[in-house]
């Protein structure tokens, strides 16, 4: 991961990731809470957008925290590439878990939740994007564009 920051921001398999990490997620969700009609599609594309910042976030820390100058700052939890990126994790948890208890559930009633162990998969995913990638990329290569390979 050292020369990402030389190399510029990340933003092919950060698309390519967002779309399959957001589908999983919105697969996810329609399982544990069995929902139809425009929430799903409501749902999907919300998904989709919020993985991919999320993973755009993720898959560039590197490079932000360089360009900006905190990486040489010495603060403890800021300067640290791992814990940004799991920062950055936790709040998508916030925010899957969220999104997730407003969906009304069977008979009109609210607060339905995606299942933990769901959520956490997917935020473990995503934290983990810039260490699988390099893994995942030769297999992905025949079904990506170009563009989205670095």
């Amino acid at each position: 991961m050292a020369g990402e920051a030389e190399a510029g921001l990340i933003i092919g398999p950060v698309i390519g990731l967002g779309i399959i990490l957001g589908l999983y997620e919105l697969i996810l969700i329609h399982r544990d809470e069995n929902f139809r009609g425009s929430h799903w599609l409501g749902h999907g594309i919300h998904s989709v957008v919020i993985m991919v910042a999320a993973l755009f976030a993720v898959m560039n820390t590197e490079y932000f925290l360089e360009f900006t100058g905190l990486i040489a700052s010495g603060i403890p939890l800021i300067s640290n590439i791992l814990a940004v990126r799991i920062a950055v994790g936790l709040i998508l948890v916030i925010k899957m878990w969220s999104v997730s208890s407003v969906i009304k559930g069977g008979g009109g009633t609210r607060g339905m939740h995606e299942g933990f162990i769901h959520i956490f998969v997917v935020a473990v995913l995503v934290v983990a994007a810039p260490y699988y990638w390099p893994l995942l990329e030769p297999v992905l290569e025949p079904f990506l564009p170009s563009w989205m390979l670095n």
